[in-house]
């Protein structure tokens, strides 16, 4: 007899030969991302231009006025409609940096730190000529000219103003680390992103072609593209200048009530505090404040055309104010009637804090109270006896 084989050994454990991973090390970072490691080396940090794209009125010089006061740096707004090229009849691009220069008091350290706001920039789009023979010192030569200044080089600005010249004193100014706003309404630049997004198509799969006006809110919502900003006349270098393109959107109604009525400087309370100087209080309704922004959307102009809306409205009352303080007037009230051309309401202040009626009710209830008095006047005369 043999001996009994020994029993056939198990086949191995793949769970028992495999090993699991090791941890990651503490603060590794996962697979695929890059390791920027910011605190073994100095980082510089570099500035990031601006250009606002927005219509008329909308408040872009507003925006670069107040990041300027906020942050308490020198700030100079210069119009890009007055530069060309060098060498022309006009003003240099140093002479932005030369105005810089003198709002920081002429201190070069404090400038190097300041905000320029390039306002009108639209208007130095390249222009199309039909002959090739002009040249555009007014539009390209002046985005030429802006290049250097945009991404950060050391200017020699004219210390006393000017143009430039060979023998003056000129300061070195680096704009390495000033910032650039350039804003501007950008008329027609609509019509170059509807003409890119209503492209035609044709076949059975073929999307419908959006109406009118879908087509229309649609391009005021979309945002502008370096190409739509090529084909409207900029050079592509000059806007790889500027990394932050924004839209602003024109003001609605609500905005231009706020406007109107808000702000420390609200248009409204100037014109209160001129009838305080003659001794009359002026009011406005809440209708007559709507009415007001709603002629301001029709002119298409923003809150630019918010002044000439409410002179208009208050051009004769200033000139009878003096008349009405001697008659026993003390509130001038604004209604919705008074911005269509009616006269303002006249009231004592007695009747105007006791009279328990809407402000759009007021002169309904100062026309019948005149009529009361009228009747009462009428019967208190004395009637003549004939004979």
């Amino acid at each position: 007899h043999q001996a009994p084989a020994p029993p056939a050994a198990a086949p191995p454990s793949l769970h028992h030969n495999h090993q699991a991973p090791a941890p990651p090390a503490e603060g590794a970072l996962p697979p695929g991302v890059i390791e920027l490691a910011p605190d073994a080396e100095e980082v510089e940090l570099d500035k990031s231009n601006v250009l606002l794209i927005g219509p008329t009125g909308c408040g872009k010089t507003l925006l670069a006025r107040t990041l300027a006061r906020l942050i308490s740096v020198p700030l100079v707004i210069a119009d890009a409609t007055s530069l060309t090229q060098a060498g022309y009849v006009g003003e240099d691009v140093e002479s932005v940096l030369q105005k810089l220069l003198q709002a920081a008091g002429g201190s070069v350290t404090l400038a190097q730190q300041g905000i320029v706001y390039l306002d009108e920039v639209d208007k130095i789009a390249r222009r199309a000529t039909a002959g090739g023979s002009y040249r555009d010192v007014s539009g390209e030569g002046v985005q030429q000219g802006l290049l250097k200044m945009l991404e950060g080089a050391v200017v020699n600005v004219p210390e006393k103003g000017g143009r430039k010249n060979p023998r003056g004193d000129t300061v070195a100014l680096d704009t390495s680390h000033i910032l650039f706003i350039c804003g501007g309404a950008f008329s027609g630049l609509d019509k170059v992103i509807e003409q890119r997004m209503a492209k035609s198509q044709i076949g059975f799969s073929a999307a419908a072609r959006p109406t009118a006006a879908s087509l229309a809110s649609q391009v005021d919502r979309e945002q502008p593209t370096v190409d739509d900003l090529v084909s409207f006349g900029f050079l592509p270098e000059f806007l790889g200048r500027f990394p932050v393109l924004a839209k602003l959107e024109s003001l609605g109604e609500a905005d231009l009530v706020h406007v109107l009525s808000r702000p420390r400087n609200a248009l409204l309370k100037q014109y209160s505090r001129l009838f305080a100087a003659e001794g009359l209080r002026l009011h406005f309704s809440q209708a007559a404040v709507e009415a007001i922004a709603r002629l301001a959307l029709e002119r298409h102009t923003g809150a630019r055309s918010l002044r000439s809306i409410v002179e208009a409205i208050l051009n004769e009352p200033m000139y009878n104010a003096p008349r009405w303080v001697s008659e026993g007037a003390e509130i001038v009230l604004v209604d919705s009637a008074a911005v269509q051309g009616e006269s303002p309401v006249l009231l004592s202040a007695q009747d105007f804090h006791s009279a328990d009626v809407d402000a759009e009710e007021l002169r309904a209830f100062v026309a019948s109270q005149a009529d009361v008095d009228a009747d009462a006047d009428s019967h208190s005369e004395p009637c003549e006896l004939n004979a």
